[in-house]
């Protein structure tokens, strides 16, 4: 599950927050109005919360400001490591990611933030699947990411890119798998969620599922 990208994170880990801040100019619309998505995040989340790719720990910290209990699970030693350095007296950064994590109990809320791309669109139906026997009845999951209304979109996206020569966001778009509102709504509902969709800037939009 995305832990192909491991080397990718790892090589990333030191000028992430750089990037979401917006000194990447590549990145920049990608990113924009960083803080006001995580803030929109916790806005839906409540109670026991469990967080998929925290990074370096932004939308953990506001979690956790917003009185929330966390539990953030990321595959990346060297994100683990900024995470645990930012906020190490306040949480633990465990080794997981959105398929292979060990949780007693129920939980919430699920969340995360730029971040699910890394599974394939029948990884993405899989952890569902197990995200619909992990949340309480009523929960949510709460996941800010780049996706598309339609195929075309994407491949505009890409277009783009290239038309602009901001050749990393090019090879990214192309590489890693994003995903059509389409493609989630039907897999959520084979799950057992409705949902709805807010979009937030350019490239990503907020789901908000809920479990019937």
């Amino acid at each position: 599950m995305g832990r192909e990208f491991l080397d990718l994170f790892g090589d990333w880990a030191d000028s992430y927050d750089d990037t979401v801040t917006g000194k990447d100019v590549e990145y920049q619309a990608v990113f924009e109005h960083y803080d006001s998505i995580l803030d929109g995040v916790v806005a839906r989340s409540e109670g026991k919360v469990v967080e998929f790719g925290p990074g370096t720990g932004n939308l953990t910290k506001k979690l956790l400001d917003a009185g929330l209990e966390v539990i953030p699970y990321e595959p990346s030693p060297e994100m683990r490591a900024i995470g645990m350095q930012k906020l190490g007296d306040r949480v633990t950064f465990r080794d997981g990611d959105f398929l292979d994590f060990s949780l007693v109990g129920k939980a919430d809320s699920i969340v995360s933030s730029y971040a699910f791309h890394h599974l394939t669109d029948e990884e993405k139906g899989k952890a569902f699947g197990i995200y619909g026997k992990l949340l309480v009845q009523g929960g949510k999951i709460v996941f800010a990411d780049t996706m598309f209304e339609t195929d075309q979109h994407h491949q505009a996206a890409i277009s783009q890119a290239i038309k602009k020569e901001y050749v990393n966001l090019a090879e990214d778009l192309k590489r890693e798998y994003y995903t059509t509102l389409e493609v989630l709504r039907e897999l959520l509902r084979e799950n057992g969620f409705s949902v709805q969709f807010q979009q937030v800037n350019t490239f990503v939009w907020i789901m908000e599922a809920t479990k019937q």
